[in-house]
């Protein structure tokens, strides 16, 4: 019987058992940003530890950084990223400095520089870690005492998980987008039943995904309660990585694919379960609750309310059952985020905008935020900038911004908004009544347009 990846990946990087069920990994990549690093600094201070492996570690800062302007929201906010850089430069370790202008959300540059690769352990205080999967890693958030843990000896404390194959045949239709493949699956499956779990990612439908959309996937499956996701990588990957700044050198080029090949899950490689979805029968999807799994297909009506899971979000989303998603009426629009903050996802909207003289409904707010200097520099240099302020998006420099409204970019009371994030958890987005529904950029825009949620393939023609 043969391995999986995460077996494999799991044992190549193992250290030694600590107690029954216990294990002690070694971390072969270790991210850090502003938010969850200064607790994690000061306790190796404390403890007289310094950074044992510094060339392992990458920083930047994300979270708190404003996008509309050089002023942030807070003294916390500044002090947060000021600690940052003195704590990457006491310790010799690679700050992706926003004066550089090379700053971004930490899960869009770790791959966007080649640092993210294939067969690897990848961790960071941030629970969307999980996206570095689209790689072929394991790859998974850690708490900041764990952080203190990974800068001080390169490993954590673990267990060892269960594998999940999630099988996707078929294809996805036109409008149809990674993200709504994500909301699909954990619709299906809820948000608890990946506790325990690793999920791979494989079939047809999930090899014909690029890799941003394989991230927007890995990204989101923490949210079906996983605690990693991964695609095994393949010649997608392989071309993505070739010629980054921290990929392998040509000279050793060949060596690291046979690599990271041989970390692929083996044609009879053993899960402990497997899932079988079929991607035609997806349709784009938008969230209506408080949790991922709470979503329908644009066609679709609200459910029942017939538990109390589902009373609660009806209340809190001010929905009543029965009633249709489409037609609901937004006040804001967010583009961005880890989960649907790459080039491609502008793209995707900027294409579909140039297809006719759309504009932004005058009742809403609408925000664009690319995930890195690097993306907003193309795409500013693409012209796609004005194809956005055109339509009367606003064009944001780098940030989290709105996924979870540490910068200032929040909601305001109970202001509904169609978002490419990924939480729509209660007060997510800045306020405690703000309404949050998830959906594909492309649904986001089509949304912004119409001032209430859209079906894109309507409203775009597609």
């Amino acid at each position: 019987m043969g391995k999986n990846l995460y077996d494999k990946v799991f044992d190549a990087h193992l250290v030694r058992e600590i107690e029954p069920g216990q294990y002690q990994l070694f971390m072969g990549l270790h991210l850090v940003h502003e938010v969850t690093s200064p607790q994690a600094f000061s306790m190796l201070r404390e403890a007289g530890y310094s950074v044992l492996h510094p060339e392992r570690t990458f920083a930047t800062s994300d979270h708190v950084i404003p996008t509309s302007g050089p002023d942030f929201a807070s003294d916390e906010n500044r002090q947060m990223v000021q600690s940052l850089e003195k704590n990457t430069g006491d310790f010799k370790i690679r700050y992706f400095s926003p004066q550089n202008q090379e700053h971004g959300i930490v899960h869009v540059i770790g791959p966007e520089y080649g640092i993210t690769q294939p067969g690897m352990t990848v961790c960071c205080g941030d629970s969307h870690t999980s996206t570095h999967g689209a790689f072929g890693a394991v790859a998974f958030g850690i708490g900041s005492s764990q952080v203190r843990d990974v800068l001080a000896t390169q490993t954590m404390v673990t267990g060892k998980l269960k594998v999940r194959k999630i099988h996707v045949n078929g294809s996805l239709g036109a409008g149809v987008y990674a993200k709504d493949l994500a909301l699909y699956i954990i619709n299906r499956l809820g948000t608890r039943a990946g506790v325990g779990y690793a999920y791979e990612f494989a079939g047809p439908a999930i090899e014909a995904l690029s890799m941003d959309e394989r991230m927007t996937l890995c990204n989101l499956s923490v949210e079906a309660g996983a605690r990693c996701g991964y695609i095994n990588p393949d010649q997608v990957t392989f071309d993505f990585l070739k010629g980054k700044p921290f990929a392998p050198a040509e000279s050793d080029w060949n060596r690291a694919v046979d690599y990271w090949k041989s970390m692929a899950s083996d044609d009879d490689a053993s899960f402990d379960d497997v899932v079988k979805f079929d991607a035609n029968d997806v349709e784009p999807m938008v969230t209506y609750g408080i949790t991922p799994a709470q979503s329908v297909s644009i066609q679709g009506v609200l459910p029942p309310a017939n538990d109390a899971s589902l009373q609660e979000a009806m209340e809190y989303m001010k929905f009543q059952p029965g009633q249709k998603i489409q037609g609901q009426k937004i006040q804001v629009a967010f583009i961005g985020s880890c989960t649907n903050g790459r080039y491609s996802d502008f793209k995707e909207v900027a294409d579909l905008l140039v297809r006719g003289d759309f504009r932004v409904s005058p009742d809403v707010q609408a925000l664009v935020v690319p995930g890195s200097h690097a993306i907003y520099k193309r795409m500013k240099s693409e012209g796609m900038d004005r194809i956005f302020e055109h339509a009367g998006f606003e064009f944001r420099t780098t940030g989290c911004s709105m996924c979870l409204a540490m910068n200032g970019d929040q909601l305001e009371g109970d202001q509904v908004c169609a978002s490419s994030s990924n939480r729509n958890f209660k007060g997510r987005q800045g306020s405690p009544t703000g309404r949050t529904l998830l959906m594909s950029p492309a649904m986001v825009a089509a949304s912004a347009i119409a001032g209430e949620v859209a079906d894109p393939r309507h409203v775009f023609s597609i």
